[in-house]
């Protein structure tokens, strides 16, 4: 710990405290995650464990990078890339009005990353706003993979206890604990449509029934016919049949009509029927995006 030293305070991450610190050595600006170890708890979180597994695997330009992790008996820091600020301060900062051109570069950032941990057989199951950073240089990178899991064969169990309730699927909200990368492209949507209104949710539900609500009144109430399997979800309730009425341009008003599609592909709430990271970066959205940032 010699090594750095601490400058500010910069935020309360899932199990610990955020810091911004400098390299004695090379004068580098880092991000100091420090977790907390109890003396009654089993020693390092399972959280911490995770994200160290999967970030040592994860060098990508869209995913914040782990630089090293300091152990000691009393506490665990892990050394990461220092960026500026996270989507939620960024949201703050413009007062209601985001260039069209940078909702299309972070956008295509957010799949790119997601395209990424997707090819590697990772879930990051809780992307907000909070857990999307941003560096000076409006790079925008994946963090806090702390819920994020590795899949793959065989196919197990996952819990349904992830994602924050604004950005969380239908699936997993009637209780599936069998998904796919389809759990990170929902949240997306939900991002995407945040992202076109300058900070404001899409889907801001108090509780778990008032999200579903929220989403079937946008949305219209899925049935067996265009879900399939969905009556026998763990949690699954009926709701009243809400029809599709939305006008998109009301909902995403600065959204064109080519991100309003590809917004539409996203949010779909039979998970089989949303669109992946992988074919999301090739939606003709992207056309005309600056070529720097496609090549990044």
């Amino acid at each position: 710990m010699q090594k750095y030293e601490k400058l500010e305070k910069i935020g309360e991450g899932t199990y610990g405290t955020v810091f911004k610190a400098k390299n004695r050595e090379t004068c580098e600006i880092v991000a100091l995650k420090r977790v907390r170890l109890d003396d009654d708890d089993e020693g390092v979180p399972s959280s911490a464990l995770r994200e160290i597994c999967l970030l040592k695997e994860l060098k990508h330009k869209n995913i914040v990078r782990l630089h090293d992790v300091l152990h000691s008996e009393k506490k665990l820091t892990l050394v990461f890339e220092y960026c500026d600020q996270d989507l939620k301060k960024y949201f703050d900062s413009c007062n209601g009005d985001i260039d069209p051109d940078v909702v299309k570069s972070f956008m295509y950032q957010l799949l790119r990353g997601l395209a990424f941990c997707h090819s590697h057989n990772v879930l990051h199951r809780d992307l907000k706003p909070q857990n999307l950073l941003i560096n000076k240089n409006g790079e925008l990178k994946l963090a806090d993979f702390g819920l994020a899991r590795a899949f793959g064969i065989p196919v197990r169990c996952y819990s349904a206890e992830v994602v924050t309730l604004w950005y969380r699927p239908p699936d997993v909200l009637f209780g599936a604990k069998l998904y796919t990368t389809s759990i990170d492209m929902w949240s997306a949507g939900c991002i995407f449509a945040e992202l076109a209104n300058a900070g404001r949710p899409l889907f801001p539900g108090s509780d778990v029934d008032d999200q579903l609500k929220r989403i079937f009144r946008l949305l219209g109430t899925p049935g067996e016919d265009t879900w399939s399997g969905m009556t026998s979800l763990p949690d699954y309730k009926p709701y009243p049949p809400f029809h599709v009425t939305t006008n998109w341009q009301h909902v995403v008003p600065k959204l064109s009509t080519k991100g309003r599609d590809l917004l539409q592909r996203l949010l779909v709430c039979n998970p089989s029927g949303r669109i992946s990271a992988e074919d999301g970066m090739q939606h003709s959205y992207f056309a005309d995006l600056n070529p720097a940032v496609k090549q990044g």
